[in-house]
């Protein structure tokens, strides 16, 4: 039958700060997002495995990306959601907090500038950062929305 879509699993970081809520979002490293903001921040995740537990592929992803492992609570499920093409993500929300300054995100090889023939290593996050419900639907991607929506209701508004 038809193939699967890709599928990637993230864990969205969130606290009360000062009453509240704040969510933990990463910008993309790579000359294509150094002077993109809003919309394309992104909630910490990636693709799984073959045969991967999901919500174990959300850890290692969160850990790869941000240098260490997410607090070791309660998960909360967000479900998932399409982005674009046909991949799929799939969610954890998890309270916990997160120095920014700590970051130390994996890195991607990219061929920059184009043609040149130079493989150039790039992080995969270069800087996270808290934001508040309002400024994170400005810098989130579309596709990934639903995810702040549902952990609203969750945590009952």
């Amino acid at each position: 039958g038809p193939r699967s879509a890709p599928r990637s699993a993230g864990v969205l970081l969130y606290r009360r700060s000062t009453g509240d809520l704040e969510v933990l979002l990463g910008h993309p490293g790579g000359p294509f997002y150094t002077k993109k903001d809003n919309g394309v921040w992104t909630i910490p995740k990636g693709e799984l495995e073959p045969g991967e537990d999901e919500f174990a592929a959300a850890v290692r992803e969160f850990t790869e990306e941000m240098g260490s492992a997410p607090p070791e609570v309660t998960p909360l499920p967000l479900g998932e959601a399409k982005q674009s093409g046909r991949k799929v993500n799939v969610v954890w929300a998890l309270a916990g907090d997160f120095d920014v300054s700590s970051l130390r995100s994996n890195t991607f090889p990219m061929e920059w500038p184009p043609r040149s023939g130079r493989l150039q290593q790039f992080e995969e996050i270069d800087r996270v950062a808290w934001f508040d419900l309002d400024v994170a639907r400005r810098k989130l991607r579309p596709a990934q929305l639903p995810f702040l929506d549902r952990l609203v209701s969750a945590l009952g508004g």
